[in-house]
């Protein structure tokens, strides 16, 4: 059994910056491919980032490239997403995940959501206008 927390949301202006983090606890976290959602109100929950287990191979939805970057710390079981610029569109819930084993590691898999097996909490963000 896999448990992951996130922290670091929160209200900011827009143009600001924050860094979600997300705590893995349990079995063999540093085999798990791993990745970001997030879920606006009224609206579907959606891709947002996601990472290969030794984070070299990372994808990121379009409207978020060259704001925020995914990442992690094995040796923390910790992975991070930065978000700066952001924007109140950025507004929602997000969500940290960790992928089915075995899949592979391409960005049709890692972009589903239907493809993770293990879930958080979430954390809200909400950006100002």
């Amino acid at each position: 059994q896999v448990q992951l927390r996130e922290s670091g949301g929160g209200l900011v202006p827009a143009g600001g910056s924050l860094r979600l983090d997300c705590i893995v606890s349990g079995r063999t976290y540093t085999t798990y491919a791993m990745g970001w959602f997030r879920q606006a109100p009224g609206k579907e929950r959606e891709f947002v980032a996601a990472l290969s287990w030794n984070g070299a191979d990372t994808y990121h939805t379009d409207s978020v490239k060259g704001r925020f970057a995914i990442s992690r710390d094995n040796a923390k079981n910790t992975v991070y997403l930065q978000m700066n610029s952001l924007q109140p569109e950025d507004t929602a819930v997000y969500y940290c995940a960790a992928l089915s084993p075995g899949l592979p590691l391409k960005q049709q898999t890692m972009t589903r959501q239907i493809n993770y097996v293990y879930w958080g909490q979430g954390t809200q963000v909400t950006v100002s206008s």
